[in-house]
């Protein structure tokens, strides 16, 4: 029926209403009305197939993928959030210049002392995971690669390589220390190690615990993805923050703790020892990363044999734009000479340092870094956040050390350091620092051998280092 017809039908229904209808108009009016009939109904079931549309958008749209990318990283995840990966990442150029270092060549200079992505992420929403390898320095190393089980947050098991849960400075992340390179506390304890830990925060982190078993590795060393003898080292934390959930604001950033490590090996070997940075033997680093103490007696050579403990006292305090960071470590090891007189010694080293900071434009400092409160972008006069540090730290070689365990001529007995600079916080990304640090030495510098340590302790050390650091 056309819509003429249909129009003239319609007049002449309501023309005719209290009339009496003919037949044939009847049934047209009928069959109208139940043509309406069928195009409402045909209206309905479109408006409910729209509807059941949306509703399967929606759905779509729920189970759909996340992605966000900001100042903290890229994150993927799934969209009920039990699946999710994060690319991060740490770059640091440098520069160190060294003042009146004569005889020591190849100090000065840049370097990109850490270049690393993080990936981290959670499976079947329990599950973490860490993945960091470091292109920075002369080789890549993997640093971090461990999986997480959240059962609580006071109940956590963690599997792979990390840090060890001991130095106070160490455990806090590379891209928010205050200075270029950490204290010298850090030459006595282990770094990364691969092991087994069970660990936790008990309310909200008014108590946290760590607790492990590792291959071990000697002072200031990373783990080389491998066991170099049979015995395993034991390693565990307690740190509290008593007042951190009351309302005594003074406190509230207040922490104190102790840790340590024990373990002994039965083996004779050098991978016990020190770490060898800054020079070819076994031994410890200044601020500069040269080497001013090495295990290297006049005849026969230093291997590990027997207990290695460390303990380490730390303590921390934060109020406002005032930060205070103190800690003090031990590391007492057994040693054996081998050589035309074999010689064996329980040798006991320390250190301790204490480093201060307060943020000259008034943001608060944290153990996990300062996030400037008006990022850098002059046009709308943001300069960022800038904060003053200082540091002082001593480090003591025992002294039965010398001279079968060590030559005295060329490494030193001690050294004192202090050190302050200026870090520029650009945005919560992107940092500038630059810093001054002064060490002294007692003893050695009579050698006439122009490598590490002799040439390192023939002279005080003065350097100065710069960094720009991209961390997201």
């Amino acid at each position: 029926m056309n819509l003429k017809r249909t129009l003239a039908v319609v007049v002449v229904g309501g023309a005719l209403v209290g009339q009496t209808v003919r037949a044939d108009d009847a049934d047209e009016l009928k069959a109208l009305k139940q043509e309406i009939e069928a195009l409402d109904q045909k209206v309905r079931i479109l408006e409910r197939n729209g509807e059941l549309d949306k509703e399967a958008a929606a759905d779509k749209a729920k189970a759909a993928p996340i992605f966000k990318a900001d100042g903290s990283g890229f994150t993927f995840s799934s969209a009920d959030t039990n699946f999710v990966t994060s690319l991060h990442g740490l770059i640091q150029f440098d520069n160190r210049t060294f003042f009146g270092d004569k005889g020591v060549n190849g100090n000065d200079g840049f370097l990109l002392r850490r270049a690393r992505p993080i990936f981290t992420g959670t499976v079947f929403h329990d599950f973490d995971y860490n993945f960091t390898p470091d292109f920075g320095g002369t080789s890549v190393q993997i640093f971090d690669a461990y999986l997480n089980y959240r059962y609580q947050p006071w109940l956590q098991f963690r599997a792979g390589k990390f840090k060890a849960p001991v130095g106070l400075e160490n455990l806090q992340a590379d891209a928010v220390t205050a200075f270029n390179e950490r204290s010298v506390v850090n030459d006595l304890i282990p770094n990364r190690d691969v092991g087994f830990q069970v660990w936790g925060d008990i309310d909200g982190g008014v108590l946290s615990y760590a607790v492990g078993v590792f291959n071990g590795v000697g002072d200031a060393r990373n783990s080389a993805n491998f066991d170099f003898e049979d015995n395993r080292e034991f390693a565990g934390r307690i740190f509290a923050q008593p007042f951190k959930n009351t309302n005594i604001k003074p406190l509230k950033g207040l922490g104190i703790g102790v840790a340590g490590t024990w373990g002994e090996s039965s083996v004779t070997n050098t991978t016990g020892l020190p770490s060898t940075t800054g020079g070819t033997l076994g031994g410890y680093t200044t601020d500069g990363q040269q080497q001013f103490f090495a295990y290297n007696p006049a005849t026969g050579s230093v291997v590990q044999n027997g207990v290695h403990w460390r303990i380490s006292p730390q303590a921390y305090y934060y109020f406002g734009p005032f930060s205070l960071l103190g800690e003090y470590a031990v590391s007492d090891q057994h040693l054996r000479r081998i050589g035309p007189s074999p010689a064996k010694a329980d040798l006991q080293n320390t250190a301790w340092q204490v480093t201060a900071g307060w943020v000259l434009t008034g943001e608060d400092a944290t153990y996990s870094g300062v996030t400037p409160r008006h990022p850098f972008d002059p046009k709308n006069g943001g300069w960022g956040a800038w904060q003053l540090v200082g540091r002082y730290g001593q480090l003591d070689i025992d002294n039965n050390t010398f001279p079968l365990f060590a030559n005295p001529a060329s490494s030193a007995t001690a050294l004192e350091t202090y050190s302050f600079g200026l870090n520029w916080y650009l945005n919560k990304d992107i940092t500038v620092k630059a810093s001054y640090s002064h060490t002294g030495f007692t003893g050695g510098g009579k050698s006439a051998t122009p490598s590490a340590p002799s040439n390192v302790t023939h002279q005080d050390e003065d350097v100065f280092f710069t960094r720009i650091q991209l961390a997201f």
